[in-house]
């Protein structure tokens, strides 16, 4: 059992460090009308069994009840998790981590970060990706603001088939940039009309979400070649990472810029979050990341080590030359994702993918 009730034992030795005989000498402080002596109105203590049926019950009269299929659409959604990732996660030398500020102290964490960067990279078609961001929300924002840094222009193009609540978090961090974030319409077949770039001036970067908010699959090799046409950055946008084991990576596409949401790779919903913001991009514009990178390198004595290499963040450098003001990153999420995609490996994200996509097929021939 994950939670076990103080032995005799272990408060007679608490008792002994604090210098009093008994639990009525610990509390002795407190007046004695004060305190509770009867009995709590409390039923008898269940059995670790019961206990499971008792939640069990509770549960199935909620429609977050395994029992219900949910179809709401636009939100996290349960994935399968095998038992190693929860197993991994919780031990205390990750659990407890906060930012590896010391490599010497922290190498198991910085490679673990380090290995979910490759893996990251690799599932996007991408150079490299960052430690991690907040979600997937977030993650777009700070690459648009990325792509405003690079190009040094201040207008942005976004499909309105991005995910609603992706598109108002971009609205909150441009609000006070005085940047431009200019919405762009689709088409009646469910994808993104990209006509109207052809008449935009200090166009800075074209961000498209595939599969998009309605479930399209959009043609990131037309878009990206559009893009570049026009001399601009084109950043790709996800909610679902497993997408990509079916689809094309968006770097074999052409995408500059990666950003999205990691919730599927082994991070429960847990009522809404936390969540996974992963960020992608090619090594020229590295500099310009967002948040921090893990690199690998030597020590004095040769031997391989970890270490935070970039760290363009308003914690490490002047606020005014900071990419991102992001602080505690989603490092724990990170390793969550790093362990799901090194347990089920590529061809079990391809099953996982080919299985989403059977069942949503499935859905649409019964309705």
């Amino acid at each position: 059992m994950i939670y076990l009730p103080h032995t005799h034992e272990d408060i007679f030795s608490m008792l002994r460090v604090l210098g009093v005989d008994n639990l009525d000498d610990l509390f002795s402080t407190v007046p004695e009308d004060c305190r509770f002596t009867g009995d709590l109105n409390l039923p008898e203590a269940l059995s670790e069994w019961e206990l499971n049926n008792h939640m069990s019950t509770l549960s199935n009269t909620m429609a977050v009840s395994p029992e219900y299929k949910v179809f709401v659409g636009a939100g996290s959604y349960e994935h399968f998790i095998p038992a190693s990732v929860s197993y991994l996660l919780s031990r205390s030398e990750f659990v407890t981590s906060y930012t590896p500020y010391q490599p010497e102290m922290s190498q198991g964490t910085l490679q673990a970060i380090y290995e979910y960067q490759t893996l990251a990279s690799r599932l996007l078609g991408m150079e490299i990706a960052t430690a991690s961001h907040y979600d997937g929300a977030t993650a777009l924002a700070e690459a648009l603001l990325m792509a405003v840094r690079v190009t040094k222009r201040k207008k942005i193009a976004i499909s309105s088939l991005v995910h609603p609540s992706y598109r108002r978090v971009v609205q909150t961090y441009f609000e006070p940039t005085g940047y431009e974030v200019v919405e762009l319409p689709y088409l009646n077949t469910g994808v993104t009309d990209t006509t109207g770039i052809d008449k935009m001036d200090d166009l800075a970067a074209l961000a498209i979400q595939s599969p998009n908010f309605f479930g399209c699959i959009e043609n990131l090799q037309v878009v990206g070649q559009k893009a570049h046409d026009k001399k601009i950055l084109f950043v790709a946008s996800f909610t679902e990472a497993l997408a990509y084991g079916l689809l094309k990576s968006p770097g074999s596409q052409g995408a500059d810029i990666v950003s999205g949401e990691g919730q599927s790779l082994g991070i429960s919903r847990s009522f809404g979050g936390p969540a996974l913001g992963i960020l992608a991009s090619s090594k020229k514009h590295m500099r310009s990341l967002p948040g921090r990178l893990v690199g690998k390198t030597k020590d004095l004595d040769g031997k391989t080590g970890f270490v935070l290499t970039l760290a363009t963040r308003e914690q490490h450098i002047r606020r005014e030359k900071a990419t991102s003001n992001i602080c505690t990153n989603n490092s724990l999420c990170a390793l969550a994702a790093a362990m799901y995609m090194a347990s089920v490996g590529g061809t079990g994200i391809r099953k996982l993918a080919q299985l989403n996509h059977d069942k949503a097929e499935y859905l649409k021939k019964e309705l």
